[in-house]
């Protein structure tokens, strides 16, 4: 990795385009730091493919992590949609706000996409692309050629390519490097440690900018989906975007750095730094789910003639931790009056909290739940 040359730029008259050197070649590390750092990322990956494979209900629960996940990506772009916002069925959400809402909605289609297409596709170019399809349908980038490679010059940052921060190569060259990638994946030159290997694809995915937009989305995806392709992962149960979002400043310079110093050890070192916070968080967030069930379960052990509606109402909350009167008839086929009692008694338990302030139309938010995740 010391020997590494990320790449030339090359003058394209009004502005320099970067050109990075293939990545399909024999790597070697020797830095006894970063041997630690990826011993330790292993076994934090092990604890949380662990658990997640303990959690009763882990479904429910990885929607709810996708569902931060494209809100913290997402955000990573400019969209401002928070959690609450995002679990709102589309009529109740600002109309200032429906474009970031719907960003949001692609994102999570994409990721349950990505991973039903990865049982019978392996991790491609043909799947990067579908996810990107949908990433941009009926949003902002929908008409910059969605599912395709770019056909023209993009670049990041500045008000025009003349001042820009960083100018990807030229369009004619992306195929290419994009099946460089996809070998690098599935047909090595040289055997790598799978984290180091999905650090360097990260970046030469951000580096290459295939698409005209929504990069960024799918070179976070791509982690993820990297992780469960290789069995890293069982579920896709971590996600970067909280990470990158908390360090957004160092991220950038740490992927500049490459570029500009050759600096792919600096990189690999913050990414997996990545991976070790994140699983460690997310390990977290699963034991305090695992408490919160049981403290939940107790107090509807209380409510004696309906404790069994309410554990079944629990069970749809879990799922989607917003819910008014209607949604209660809906979930469970009881009668109107007796879906308001029972969201009142689930609140005066303290398992829901009413987050309208009104008389009419009501809902409710299992709140603590919800900020495991927020946290």
């Amino acid at each position: 990795m010391k020997d590494f040359k990320s790449g030339t730029y090359i003058n394209e008259g009004l502005y320099r385009s970067f050109h990075p050197n293939k990545i399909n070649r024999a790597w070697q590390f020797d830095d006894m730091s970063l041997i630690t750092l990826l011993s330790k990322a292993d076994r934090m990956l092990g604890r949380l493919d662990m658990y997640s494979n303990h959690i009763p209900n882990i479904d429910l629960f990885i929607e709810m992590h996708i569902l931060k996940e494209a809100t913290q990506s997402t955000r990573i772009e400019g969209t401002q949609t928070n959690m609450e916002e995002a679990l709102m069925d589309k009529e109740d959400v600002p109309l200032d706000k429906r474009d970031d809402w719907a960003e949001v909605q692609n994102y999570i289609k994409a990721m349950n996409t990505a991973m039903e297409l990865l049982g019978r596709l392996p991790l491609s170019c043909r799947l990067l692309r579908n996810v990107h399809k949908i990433l941009m349908q009926g949003v902002r980038g929908e008409h910059k050629q969605p599912g395709e490679f770019r056909t023209s010059q993009n670049w990041i940052g500045g008000n025009n390519i003349n001042d820009a921060i960083f100018v990807p190569p030229i369009w004619t060259e992306v195929a290419d490097l994009m099946s460089d990638i996809e070998k690098f994946i599935h047909e090595p030159v040289a055997p790598l440690p799978d984290l180091i290997k999905i650090a360097i694809i990260h970046y030469q995915f951000e580096t290459i900018h295939p698409f005209n937009d929504g990069n960024g989305r799918v070179g976070r995806l791509l982690v993820t989906l990297y992780l469960v392709s290789v069995g890293l992962l069982k579920r896709p149960v971590l996600y970067l975007s909280d990470f990158l979002e908390n360090n957004r400043n160092t991220y950038y310079s740490k992927i500049m750095r490459v570029r500009t110093e050759n600096d792919i050890e600096g990189w690999v070192e913050f990414f997996l730094s990545g991976i070790i916070s994140t699983a460690e968080k997310s390990v977290s967030t699963f034991d305090k789910i695992l408490q919160l069930e049981k403290s939940y379960e107790i107090s509807i052990q209380q409510m004696k003639g309906r404790s069994a509606k309410a554990l079944k109402l629990l069970n749809e909350l879990y799922k989607n931790p917003i819910i008014d009167a209607n949604g209660v008839v809906s979930a469970l086929s009881i009668t109107p009056a007796s879906a308001y009692t029972l969201l009142s008694e689930m609140e005066r338990c303290g398992i829901l909290k009413e987050i309208t302030g009104g008389k009419r139309g009501k809902r409710y938010i299992l709140y603590e739940y919800i900020n495991l995740f927020i946290r």
